[in-house]
């Protein structure tokens, strides 16, 4: 169902031409960037954390990784993501497949600033076999962002 939430909510406005399905996995950084056929920092990935009020998703590149110092000084809060089962109960989507579109009333969505440097970038679509060809601003308008925020920190390419 959660492929089917994230897909009608972005049919609905304007863009289900743009989600992609597989036949193999997307779950991964890695592996989406494999599927769709660019660089694994163009991925969005969806992390998720327990908020003060709530759970909380940041939303950063592929090759960002959140910084507790930043987190602490954005949320007031020190980052604890959520387990497994706590994703797809508070959230909506499996872990391997969460996006912004189609989750549960009252996740909080932050869009983090690595994003901006992309034209287009790549989330998931809702399961571990999807994601939608977005810009930043398209990204930030259909997540309902809250804001953009500064709490990631890139990770070193390993790729040489």
């Amino acid at each position: 169902m959660a492929f089917e939430n994230a897909y009608e909510f972005l049919k609905t406005k304007g863009m289900g031409n743009r989600v992609m399905q597989f036949s193999v996995s997307s779950a991964t950084v890695e592996l989406a960037a494999q599927a769709i056929g660019c660089k694994p920092e163009k991925i969005a990935k969806s992390l998720t954390f327990m908020g003060t009020d709530g759970p909380v998703m940041v939303v950063c590149a592929g090759d960002a990784k959140v910084t507790n110092a930043k987190f602490k000084a954005f949320f007031g809060i020190k980052a604890k993501m959520l387990s497994f089962e706590e994703v797809s109960d508070l959230i909506g989507h499996d872990v391997g497949g969460v996006c912004p579109f189609g989750i549960k009333p009252g996740v909080k969505v932050f869009l983090d600033e690595s994003l901006k440097r992309f034209e287009f970038i790549y989330p998931a679509c809702g399961n571990s076999a999807s994601a939608v060809k977005l810009t930043p601003d398209e990204l930030y308008d259909l997540a309902n962002s809250s804001s953009w925020v500064d709490v990631c920190s890139l990770m070193e390419n390993n790729n040489g």
